[in-house]
């Protein structure tokens, strides 16, 4: 089991860039375009820095950090804008999570999903 948190993706609006952890390069470019767009948009959206980042337990996590001089900063319309991901992109969400578990963490898929049903 990993001893830290793992980054997947981070996007920031002030440096205007983008990261995926090279970790991760072996998901589908499907799954990595809809989490760079996510990403992007939301950082383009309220600013800001935006982290996805997986627990000890495989638990998918979003953070968020701003600046502190940076007064366009949207906090009502980040914590609005992440539930509606979580809400939009539940599938593609749990699905990354099962990934991590699998092929990060050792653990079963089929008792994993098992336990899911």
């Amino acid at each position: 089991m990993y001893e830290e948190r793992v980054v997947l993706c981070v996007s920031n609006a002030y440096e205007q860039k983008y990261y995926l952890n090279e970790d991760f390069e072996t998901l589908p470019q499907t799954i990595k375009d809809e989490l760079k767009v996510m990403c992007v948009l939301y950082t383009e959206d309220v600013g800001g820095v935006l982290s996805m980042v997986y627990e000890e337990d495989g638990t998918l996590v979003f953070e968020v950090d701003a600046q502190e001089d940076d007064f366009l900063f949207d906090e009502i319309g980040s914590v609005l804008l992440i539930k509606r991901m979580q809400e939009e992109k539940k599938e593609l969400l749990e699905s990354l999570e099962l990934y991590f578990k699998v092929f990060f963490l050792g653990e079963d898929a089929a008792k994993l999903l098992e336990a899911e049903s």
